[in-house]
């Protein structure tokens, strides 16, 4: 077994931990089968609500809301269904008495309160009588509202449909209706991922092994958020964007810790020994890597934006559990494997840490090569990756914040039929209504109040406005409210100038607020452009610190936080180009361009941030460990790119694969989480690992490795890999770890057969 005295404080717990899963591996599975259960089946008998309902305190649109008169209908909310003919009237008399009888059985539907038909004087029928549509109030909040009560109203309106008219779902009841739909993105992700896995251990248990624990920790992490969703409001951007992350990293975790097992396994290890220093070695670099998303992910905390603090915790959830059964699960499952983890070979096994070494030739020899060349000429290489990814990040300079609408979802959905036959109706602005707000002091006598009028008169004038409705009264007459239909669509950017232009008026010395979902949008876009150097900052300098603590190299930890600044460019730029100018946005399964959600670049830059840092902390311990060993500086480059080429390749392609598909989600704002992941990775996995780093080492030379005088001592080693070096040296002497036996967690080379650091090692052996 492992020497406790070995190893730092976080290598001693996780090989405590081990040695736990070791001796117990039922009782681990059974604890987790416990929980999975107890998760899962909550969340399927109790419902998983979301709520898409955005808030924003401090902001102008939060102030008309909060001023908004609550006696009527409190948190009840309106379902639309919209109605249409291609020829003659909705109003003609058959249509008529046909529409009648679907409202009748529409108010007798569980949960409707009232159901108001398409009339010309309350403006709910077009001009030419063609289109109009139903008003359903509901006794529910807008997460409770489910696909079987939208099922039950589309059943109710029968009758209008056997009158030839057209029946759509709108507004939440659209939404409800196509909520939890197809998994083929996950489907496809998880398919490409697997044979990934098969490509890299060769056998089909091995490969099962991570895909196993990355859904079966995924299901508990996805179920609790549901269950979360009774609590506070969980937008339906969330699950989808945790399933994603949650896949990713899942199967990444795993697969380090399993390749580092192997390759013990393949030298010689007893099983027990293999689980328990791939635990301790492996198992804090997961912990390592899982903490730096989090922390990343923390650090959309200041700004102020509840729906990003939303999904940051949910994200940082999934995260947290992919790293408990990574540590735990997978232990345990692979203590009851034994050796058979190497069954059901489909070529013969190819260890990514030492396979290749028996056969003299070294496993990422082309990785050798490569940081050869880069670091013979450092220079050249270093222009040359910059103009490249300059090059990726340029479109980045016409990077435009807005609002996606119902009119970018996919052709023939209910929300966006809905939302075509509205606008071809009634004009674009009627799926986007803003509404104004007004205190009046002293309160109106009463309808007639000249100031009512005078309300009326100046937003009707407004540019930009296509009509109001009538103004209401509070039951203290003390706040007036009016309905706003503008002329352009809500993603439109003339909209949000509306919003602003609404906001200068003033109505008998009392300013205006201006409420509804898109206002809220607007100011949700503008705040985060305010706040988003603030959020970069924060993000960078946790990152720094959080390096500086793993390496105690300030300039390596510096230049280490900046380099994730990079890919994080790439992606924005692969955002514009294919969302915002509409390059291959076809491909996508969209029709054209679409405005780039205005919480998307903060929320992409943090979950980028901690997980670029994953492969770049991998790559820097191997660089590390062999620098300690050689003193030589291209040396241990050279040796570091090397010992991690395979296994960041599989790992990095494994995570390109699950966000790139999900790309293929309904969901516009989905497939701009999907697409910008993907790039981000890919670049960050070879430009930035590949030319970017290696080049800045070589010419930076000794200083990579300046440490402050003060402080002495080696910095502990951040292990992450297959074969990770699990080195933390506590003591004075910051000289390379010697070997200690088999059971040594602190040793360079944990195989049977060292090599010199300047060889290309098998990417789980950083020397």
């Amino acid at each position: 077994m492992m020497h406790g005295h070995h190893g730092g404080p976080v290598q001693r717990r996780l090989a405590r931990i081990g040695r736990f899963c070791v001796a117990r591996p039922r009782t681990v599975l059974g604890a987790w089968l416990v929980v999975a259960v107890a998760l899962v089946g909550l969340a399927g008998a109790l419902g998983r609500p979301t709520d898409n309902d955005v808030t924003l305190p401090g902001s102008d649109a939060q102030a008309a809301r909060d001023l908004m008169p609550s006696g009527s209908g409190g948190d009840q909310v309106n379902g639309q269904l919209v109605v249409h003919v291609d020829s003659g009237r909705l109003d003609d008399p058959d249509r008529r008495a046909a529409l009648a009888e679907a409202e009748r059985r529409i108010a007798e539907v569980e949960h409707v309160t009232r159901v108001t038909g398409p009339t010309a004087a309350q403006g709910s029928l077009s001009a030419d009588g063609r289109t109009g549509y139903l008003t359903i109030g509901l006794d529910l909040r807008p997460r409770d509202v489910d696909r079987p009560l939208a099922e039950r109203i589309e059943v109710a309106a029968q009758p209008a449909r056997a009158a030839g008219i057209t029946t759509v779902d709108g507004g939440v009841l659209a939404a409800a209706g196509e909520r939890g739909g197809a998994r083929t993105s996950e489907l496809i992700g998880l398919a490409v991922a697997a044979l990934v896995l098969l490509f890299a251990f060769g056998g089909l248990v091995a490969a099962a092994m991570p895909l196993l624990t990355a859904i079966f920790t995924l299901a508990c992490a996805v179920s609790a958020i549901g269950l979360a969703g009774h609590l506070t409001g969980i937008p339906s951007v969330a699950t989808t964007l945790a399933t994603m992350i949650g896949l990713g990293v899942g199967i990444d975790y795993a697969l380090f810790l399993i390749t580092r097992h192997r390759g013990l396994l393949a030298g010689g290890l007893p099983v027990a020994d293999a689980v328990v220093r791939s635990v301790a070695g492996s198992g804090s670099a997961v912990v390592f890597a899982g903490g730096t998303v989090v922390i990343a992910l923390g650090g959309l905390a200041v700004a102020g934006v509840p729906i990003l603090g939303t999904l940051g915790w949910t994200a940082g959830l999934v995260v947290v559990f992919a790293v408990a059964g990574a540590v735990t699960l997978l232990p345990a499952l692979l203590a009851l494997l034994g050796r058979r983890v190497d069954a059901l070979r489909l070529r013969p096994a190819r260890i990514l840490a030492d396979g290749d070494r028996a056969a003299g030739t070294p496993d990422g020899a082309g990785w050798a090569r490569l940081a050869d060349r880069v670091t013979r000429r450092p220079v050249r290489w270093l222009l040359l990756s910059t103009v490249l990814l300059g090059v990726l990040a340029t479109p980045v300079l016409d990077l435009r914040l807005g609002q996606t609408d119902a009119g970018h979802n996919p052709p023939g959905s209910a929300s966006r039929t809905s939302y075509e036959l509205l606008a071809g109706g009634f004009g674009p602005g009627i799926n986007g209504p803003l509404t104004v707000v007004v205190r009046l002091d002293p309160p109106a006598a009463g309808p007639a109040d000249p100031r009512l009028a005078d309300l009326t008169r100046t937003v009707a004038g407004t540019p930009g406005v296509a009509g109001t409705g009538p103004v209401n009264l509070g039951d203290d007459r003390t706040v007036a409210t009016l309905s706003v239909r503008p002329t352009t669509a809500p993603g439109d950017p003339a909209t949000a100038e509306l919003v602003h232009g609404l906001r200068r008026v003033a109505v008998a010395g009392q300013s205006v607020h201006v409420g509804g979902v898109i206002a809220t949008r607007v100011d949700l876009a503008d705040r985060i452009r305010d706040r988003m150097p603030l959020v970069i900052g924060v993000v960078v300098l946790l990152s720094a610190l959080l390096l500086l603590a793993a390496f105690r190299a300030p300039v390596l930890a510096a230049k280490a936080a900046l380099m994730n600044l990079v890919s994080v460019g790439a992606a924005y730029g692969a955002l514009t180009a294919v969302f915002g100018w509409g390059w291959g946005v076809e491909l996508t399964g969209l029709t054209g361009p679409v405005p780039i959600e205005s919480y998307v670049p903060m929320m992409l830059f943090a979950l980028l941030f901690g997980l670029s840092m994953d492969y770049e902390v991998f790559l820097l311990t191997a660089v590390q460990e062999a620098w300690r060993a050689t003193g030589d500086n291209r040396v241990a480059v050279r040796a570091g790119l090397a010992g991690t080429g395979r296994v960041i390749t599989s790992a990095a392609l494994i995570m390109i694969t699950v966000f790139a598909s999900f790309v293929l989600h309904a969901d516009p704002v989905i497939k701009m989480f999907g697409l910008g992941m993907a790039v981000a990775i890919a670049v960050d996995a070879t430009l930035v690992r590949g030319l970017l780093v290696p080049s800045t080492m070589a010419l930076l030379g000794r200083a990579n490795w300046w440490q402050p005088r003060r402080r002495r001592r080696p910095a502990p080693s951040v292990s992450d890999g297959p074969d990770p070096v699990s080195t933390v040296s506590d003591g004075p002497d910051p000289a390379p770890s010697v070997p200690d036996g088999p059971d040594a967690v602190s040793t360079v080379s944990d195989g049977p057969d060292p090599v010199p650091a300047d060889a290309g090692t098998g990417p789980g052996t950083p020397r």
